[in-house]
C-alpha cells in the first residue's frame, strides 16, 4: 500500500503526540534491529525511532535501509527523528491502517 499525501497528512497528526520507542545508536543498524521494529510495527502500526547523539548514520541513510529491507513505511522525518507506517497482518490488530484506506 503505497502512500497518498492525505495519508501521510493524517498519520503525522497521529503520531504528534507518540514518544520515541526505538533509537539509532552506535551499533547501528542490524537485521535483529530491524526484526524487532516490525514486531512493534505489528502491534502499533505507527511509532516514532529517533537516531542518537552517538551514531554515526544520517537520517536519509536510515531511512534507505527501514524501506530496502522491510514493508515499512517512511511517513516523515523530522531533525533526527523518523515516523514509521506498517499496516497490521492480523485484523484485530488493524485500527489505524483501516482508517487511513478510507482516507
Amino acid at each position: 500500500m503505497q502512500l497518498r499525501g492525505k495519508q501521510k497528512r493524517f498519520l503525522r497528526a497521529q503520531a504528534n503526540h507518540l514518544q520515541p520507542l526505538f533509537a539509532v545508536g552506535k551499533n547501528g543498524l542490524t537485521p535483529a534491529w530491524l526484526a524487532q521494529l516490525t514486531g512493534a510495527l505489528e502491534k502499533r502500526e505507527l511509532i516514532k525511532v529517533n537516531l542518537l547523539q552517538n551514531t554515526d548514520l544520517e537520517v536519509a541513510a536510515v531511512r534507505d535501509y527501514i524501506e530496502a529491507n522491510s514493508d515499512i513505511q517512511v511517513v516523515q522525518m523530522i531533525g533526527r527523528v523518523l515516523v514509521l507506517f506498517r499496516p497490521a497482518s492480523k485484523e484485530k490488530d488493524r485500527d489505524l491502517s483501516v482508517r487511513v484506506a478510507k482516507i
